[in-house]
């Protein structure tokens, strides 16, 4: 696999060299780097997540159903499919992109799985999501927002995580080189179907969180699979003429600092860095106060605002605990009340998560100080994404509930903290 890695490494480089010599900036569909991404997540919509949705998990009657692979593997086919349509017909309509549009948004970022382009043998995934890809797309241009296709799940997954499609103990895409080319094929396919309609589809995402944590061998893979991706979406019409899509390149759970001088101007352009920041998954964060909360994600400015390329922080939350619902997967409990095999006690998760009904008004008061420490430090870069919009019940994670819980701002400009940062 290494081996095959460097030799493509070369050609890939020297295909690359081809391409971009003499090219001038791309006319990206917005002005990234002067005006900041404000956005959110359709999450748990086109790739299924327990947490976001338990209803349609608890109703298959199996605690075997973990994900998306064993909805589609472990309970009757044509039932799986009926839930599936209905879940993709009702869960995110245009109403949901006009309110997303009217509460000072300007950004969408859309989770697809590999399965909605293509399944192999033995593979259990249902396909049927790519026409409300589509009609995503078409409702976000109609409410002036853009568009971020997220592959959220590739085959084999990246991650091992059930929104990846898979839980699996050890992610398996980086170990099989036709798992990573059936990826490249589908991100081709991408961006092929929006290469003409980057004022709306303004940046493609090749990858969500593949687990460069998992050592050497992951990140040999991913760095190769973001120079051929580069060429995949920067040039769907050849190598005579270069596209306007932004990449946006997930950070494989390295500190920036590991990406300095990757894919930098001017050999390459239209280039930007995807990092995810959560204060919930492990002991120590869980258990910092309200104010180490803060504290924290204000003490992330310094490093987003001096990257070499565009940086979005593309997934956060106000939720500072793991306390919702199959967070940490189905059936496995949370760190902050100690149900976690291993964790530790911190608190009751009573009244943090759920309906925002049971929020107390101090609760609330942190949600806001803490949703708006991070939209101000993740402005210090070039925007940020919400995950989520939307919940079945964990309020404390979504931009709707907070709309309507009001710690989050109708306008997301106006902040009653303008100092919290110092």
């Amino acid at each position: 696999m290494l081996r095959r890695v460097a030799s493509l490494s070369l050609l890939t480089l020297g295909l690359l060299s081809q391409f971009v010599v003499g090219d001038n900036p791309i006319n990206a569909g917005f002005p990234y780097g002067s005006q900041k991404v404000r956005g959110v997540n359709l999450g748990g919509w086109l790739v299924l997540e327990p947490w976001i949705t338990p209803s349609l998990f608890d109703n298959t009657g199996n605690a075997n159903i973990v994900d998306e692979w064993t909805f589609g593997q472990l309970q009757n086919r044509n039932t799986a499919l009926n839930t599936l349509t209905q879940h993709w017909n009702t869960w995110i309509t245009e109403a949901d992109l006009a309110a997303i549009a009217a509460a000072g948004l300007n950004h969408v970022r859309i989770p697809i799985g590999y399965w909605a382009f293509e399944v192999g043998p033995g593979e259990p995934y249902i396909s049927g999501q790519l026409p409300y890809l589509q009609k995503a797309v078409t409702w976000a241009g109609n409410h002036g927002l853009k568009v971020i296709v997220d592959l959220h799940g590739a085959p084999g997954s990246q991650n091992g995580f059930d929104n990846s499609g898979h839980r699996i103990s050890f992610p398996q895409w980086h170990s099989n080189s036709t798992n990573v080319a059936r990826t490249d094929a589908i991100i081709k396919t991408i961006a092929s179907m929006f290469a003409t309609n980057t004022n709306v589809v303004s940046i493609i995402a090749p990858l969500n969180e593949p687990a460069g944590y998992d050592g050497a061998d992951v990140l040999a893979v991913v760095r190769q699979y973001w120079y051929d991706s580069y060429g995949n979406i920067r040039f769907p019409f050849g190598s005579s003429e270069q596209s306007n899509t932004v990449v946006l390149l997930h950070d494989a759970f390295q500190p920036l600092s590991y990406w300095n001088g990757f894919q930098t101007p001017p050999g390459w352009q239209g280039v930007a860095i995807d990092t995810h920041i959560y204060q919930m998954f492990s002991q120590d964060e869980v258990s910092r106060t309200n104010q180490e909360h803060i504290s924290a994600a204000c003490a992330t400015a310094s490093s987003l605002s001096s990257f070499d390329l565009w940086t979005i922080v593309g997934e956060w939350t106000p939720a500072a605990t793991d306390c919702a619902k199959y967070l940490n997967g189905l059936g496995v409990g949370a760190r902050y009340d100690g149900s976690y095999p291993g964790s530790t006690f911190v608190g009751s998760c009573t009244g943090i998560t759920g309906s925002a009904s049971s929020f107390s008004s101090s609760y609330k008061t942190f949600l806001r100080q803490y949703w708006e420490a991070q939209v101000i430090s993740y402005e210090k870069g070039d925007g940020w994404i919400q995950w989520t919009w939307k919940a079945e019940n964990a309020d404390d994670w979504t931009y709707q509930a907070g709309l309507s819980g009001g710690w989050i701002p109708q306008d997301p400009t106006d902040l009653m903290y303008p100092t919290i940062c110092g």
